[in-house]
């Protein structure tokens, strides 16, 4: 999808579509009065018929309205003017967004992108709108044996203005589209099967950004080179596949030579059986989204590469299977870290941590300004917070409260849990360092107490999108979640 902005007159716009925003209120707003004064009282007449519902995201098409160049109007509800926030903004460009993937056409007009959302500027109006809007047309191509002939969605979107956009404005469009991109690749690497997207399609897909973006070197570790490195805990979890394990490190140096850089750390279990600790067998087809934390740090790349944001940027993700055989780690087993630190494995289950307390402990050599991981870590995390908001925990407030406050800015929510020393204690294990779980109590905060052991030389933050990471039941799919925090958190660190 292309995204542009520009300056126009809404009723004299030619067009396919031309989306109009009206105020459930007395007064619908500035660009629903123009499109009623070149209707003469046309198009008041219409809301006064209570046809568009007063929710935000709520919508009304009218098409043939004398006074107007557009063949169709869609007419999407703000909600009351008085109620008017983020969240009604976004609701109407999704609902916009939506409308548009369905549509028959080549170009619409999307005249929202300059309603004053309180306390927002210009530059995430754009970014917004560019985001929801290119993302509601992602579609993923599924392997049938017949395709759908027939194509919908709009190619072309044009954010309309009543005065000539802004720098800021046209940048946070293109910063909005970026994004959307990146998402775009993260959600289809979560929704391809497990058969194909396994850690050497990780590695490859790595590689393919690589020599898409030549700001970004790659390097994939195979087993001997997991090996030598000296990951112990990562292969005791992938000993049980005959699909080999990699490790990707990606490097983008868009900022200064000597500026630390950030890392991004990316949970890869490509598909999750629970190893020898088998899980139950409903839903475990759902367990190809285990690589989802792995798929955002990807997507988040896709977009700071296409954008060539100043920053330093580190990305690191063990990828494995976690299968039972005869060879599988079990239970009771202990093995060795990279930090050297020991582990008894009580639960294979719980493999997500032994893979990324490796790749934290590696880390280390990059000297990072933060460290950020992503991971569909615990159940835990769904009991404590549903799937509308991901879990944050932290071993420095400072960070966690920058990832809160753009999360809530990127409509991409986390919410902080507690790190206190006292949960440490249910790591104890009679005959190794640590146990690689806690028991039921806390299961998400044990969860990261145990990575907290392998994150003590560098400011880092969790992140269990356990619950963010994809959608179940008729709108099963990956969501792309949490790159949209993510891309707002290095933007706005690339940025000031």
């Amino acid at each position: 999808m292309e995204v542009s902005t520009k300056a126009l007159v809404p009723e004299k716009q030619k067009t396919a579509c031309l989306v109009v925003g009206v105020f459930a209120d007395k007064d619908p707003g500035p660009q629903a009065n123009r499109l009623n004064d070149a209707t003469d009282g046309q198009l008041g007449r219409i809301l006064a018929r209570g046809d568009l519902e007063a929710r935000a995201g709520a919508s009304l098409l009218l098409s043939g309205l004398n006074g107007v160049a557009a063949e169709r109007v869609l007419l999407v509800s703000m909600g009351k003017g008085e109620e008017f926030n983020d969240k009604a903004y976004r609701n109407a460009l999704s609902a916009t967004g939506r409308f548009l993937a369905s549509l028959k056409a080549d170009e619409a007009v999307v005249a929202l992108a300059d309603i004053a959302v309180p306390n927002r500027d210009l530059a995430w109006h754009t970014r917004t709108a560019a985001q929801l809007i290119a993302d509601a047309a992602y579609k993923y191509d599924v392997p049938r044996a017949k395709k759908e002939e027939e194509t919908r969605g709009v190619a072309r979107v044009v954010l309309g203005f009543a005065l000539k956009p802004t720098a800021d404005a046209t940048r946070g469009a293109a910063q909005g589209l970026a994004l959307a991109n990146g998402m775009s690749l993260t959600r289809t690497l979560g929704n391809l099967p497990a058969n194909v997207c396994t850690p050497t399609y990780l590695g490859e897909t790595a590689k393919k950004l690589g020599k898409a973006h030549k700001s970004v070197k790659v390097e994939v570790f195979d087993k001997a080179g997991i090996e030598k490195i000296g990951m112990g805990s990562f292969l005791s979890v992938a000993q049980g596949s005959v699909q080999p394990p990699r490790f990707i490190v990606l490097k983008y140096n868009g900022g200064k030579a000597k500026t630390k850089p950030v890392v991004l750390v990316g949970k890869g279990v490509t598909f999750d059986t629970g190893g020898i600790s088998l899980k139950p067998g409903e839903g475990m087809d759902e367990m190809k989204y285990d690589m989802c934390g792995a798929a955002s740090v990807l997507g988040t790349f896709q977009a700071v590469a296409e954008l060539d944001l100043p920053i330093n940027l580190v990305g690191l993700i063990p990828a494995t299977e976690n299968m039972p055989s005869g060879i599988a780690t079990k239970p009771g087993d202990v093995v060795t870290s990279l930090s050297g630190q020991t582990i008894e494995i009580l639960n294979t289950d719980a493999e997500g941590r032994l893979i990324l307390c490796d790749a934290l402990t590696y880390a280390e050599r990059f000297d990072p300004a933060c460290v950020v991981d992503i991971a569909t870590l615990t159940g835990a995390c769904i009991i404590a917070l549903g799937h509308h908001t991901s879990g944050l925990l932290a071993n420095d407030d400072e960070l966690a409260r920058e990832l809160q406050d753009t999360g809530v800015s990127a409509g991409d929510r986390a919410w902080q849990l507690p790190l206190f020393d006292e949960y440490q204690e249910q790591l104890k294990s009679n005959f190794a360092d640590m146990a690689n779980i806690g028991g039921r109590p806390a299961g998400t905060i044990t969860a990261a107490c145990f990575l907290a052991r392998y994150t003590k030389k560098y400011k880092w933050a969790h992140l269990d999108v356990a619950g963010t990471a994809w959608k179940s039941g008729a709108e099963k799919g990956a969501t792309g979640r949490p790159v949209p925090l993510l891309f707002n958190f290095i933007l706005q660190r690339a940025t000031h």
